[in-house]
């Protein structure tokens, strides 16, 4: 018998391209609510992580700002969404120099909507947490295309080169 329940068990990136974007609304790096209707007319590349300072997370969202200016000049917006405090982004962006908008999800709303927050396996202990994954959402708000179990190394690039086509 699992320790998760039949939902967490379940739970797996159901959205598809073409399909609306659900909205959200969460706290970013400097305590502001930001929410995805804000982002109208505009791309949104929406990244979800782990944790802060981790390796592969760490990649990944220098990779992302790396690219800060291409994707602006894509008409685009970068937001990275983990379960981590505020305060965490805020020591994070600073640690890595971060150009781009994080946003902090403790209690894993916007992750259970985006389908990410799933049961994972690591050296055959299950626990939950966040399965790497990005999406792309259109100017109209509905979803242009979804990478799932992303890995981190060059990922950025692949995003803008998609953007960019």
């Amino acid at each position: 018998m699992s320790e998760f329940s039949k939902e967490d068990m379940e739970r797996k990136v159901t959205l598809e391209v073409g399909d609306k974007a659900p909205n959200f609304e969460a706290l970013n790096q400097d305590g502001v609510k930001v929410a995805l209707k804000d982002f109208i007319g505009k791309n949104v590349v929406l990244y979800f992580y782990p944790k802060d300072n981790t390796p592969g997370c760490t990649t990944e969202a220098c990779e992302f700002s790396a690219n800060y200016d291409d994707f602006i000049a894509n008409d685009t917006v970068i937001i990275g969404v983990s379960p981590d405090s505020v305060k965490s982004h805020v020591n994070f962006i600073a640690k890595q120099n971060l150009k781009h908008i994080l946003l902090s999800d403790e209690d894993k709303q916007i992750s259970k909507l985006y389908g990410v927050w799933q049961v994972k396996k690591n050296y055959g202990k299950e626990y939950l947490g966040i399965v790497r994954t990005t999406f792309i959402i259109g100017k109209d708000g509905k979803i242009l295309k979804v990478y799932k179990s992303v890995k981190a190394k060059d990922h950025a690039a692949k995003v803008l080169a998609d953007l960019a086509k």
